[in-house]
């Protein structure tokens, strides 16, 4: 409520000064104090001073955000593929924050150089090659250079999983997530769409022998410091796997697995400390707008040591006909 007060008071003061000098221009017409030429010139000299106010206050402002909001950004990557990835990122919006700087200040600056002044004349500049092979190169280059950069990073974050990965399948209907472990086996049962029932939600093939050892849970539990492979399904719409801290996100598309890999790096607990917040848990969001509860589909996610993953897999119940998820044991959203 403050910021939208402040934000009013702000808009009627710049209309307030802007009606104040229109007030002081006309006084000056009718009573004929000032002729054409010292018109323009005050006017231009008046411009000229408040695109570079203008100039100085959007600099301040737009750091002043950057500096004021930054908390609101993610922490530190948790991921490998997270920490390349992100600097990717920053070094596009370095360059970006250059380029912004550099057209803006010349811009405003060029308005306070070249303001009215009666003696000075234009100068006729047709066109220069020279000028037009330098400004069409060097974007031609730096955009060249991302492109070579960016189909590196994209082929580091998208190489195929080792085959020691961890297998871990996620699967996404609305509005709810469950998470189905590999046995020791490493290998999932199969699963397919003509298998789901309400007894069966997740349509795993129960004859199939790699079904018997699979877990469940309503968490995703992950070792660090291991390479993860995520599988996804979904049973009804479009969903979209994202997981923010390890800047990793898949969409589960109805009758089409899909998969990612990626290597965890912080632990829930270290990243508590990191962040200074001991209520500070990883989930895993739902990135497509799914249905009307689509802001409820979250699950949290665990990254724990690998001696504490051996652990909590040991509770977990494996996969069998009383503990098969149905629909009355998972929570679902409807509109009234």
């Amino acid at each position: 409520m403050m910021n939208l007060l402040i934000t009013i008071v702000i808009i009627l003061a710049i209309l307030a000064i802007v009606q104040i000098v229109r007030i002081v221009e006309l006084s000056a017409q009718i009573s004929g104090e000032k002729d054409e030429t010292v018109t323009i010139k005050e006017d231009g000299n008046m411009n000229a001073l408040f695109m570079m106010v203008f100039l100085v206050g959007e600099l301040f402002f737009m750091i002043y955000q950057t500096i004021r909001y930054k908390k609101f950004i993610l922490p530190e990557p948790a991921s490998l593929q997270g920490v390349i990835t992100d600097r990717m990122l920053y070094i596009i919006f370095a360059l970006i924050i250059f380029v912004f700087f550099v057209t803006q200040i010349l811009l405003f600056f060029y308005t306070f150089k070249y303001k009215f002044n009666k003696t000075r004349r234009s100068f006729f500049f047709p066109d220069s090659h020279k000028l037009e092979f330098i400004w069409t190169a060097i974007p031609t280059v730096v955009l060249f250079g991302i492109i070579i950069y960016g189909l590196n990073v994209w082929n580091a974050i998208t190489a195929p999983a080792p085959a020691n990965a961890k297998l871990i399948e996620v699967y996404g209907r609305q509005f709810d997530w469950t998470v189905r472990y590999a046995g020791k086996d490493n290998k999932l049962g199969k699963a397919g769409f003509k298998l789901v029932s309400d007894e069966n939600i997740l349509g795993v093939d129960k004859t199939d022998p790699n079904t018997n050892d699979d877990l469940i849970g309503k968490e995703l539990h992950m070792p660090v410091n291991m390479p993860i492979l995520l599988k996804f399904r979904s049973q009804d719409v479009i969903h979209s796997a994202y997981l923010p801290h390890f800047r990793v996100q898949m969409n589960t598309v109805p009758g089409m697995p899909t998969h990612f890999f990626f290597n965890p790096t912080i632990t829930t607990r270290q990243m508590r400390e990191k962040t200074n917040n001991p209520k500070f848990d990883y989930v895993l969001l739902c990135n497509k707008v799914c249905g009307v509860a689509h802001y409820m589909m979250k699950m949290k996610i665990v990254v724990e040591t690998p001696a504490e993953y051996e652990e909590w897999l040991k509770t977990q119940k494996t996969f069998t006909a009383d503990a098969t998820p149905t629909v009355s044991s998972v929570k679902v959203l409807t509109a009234k």
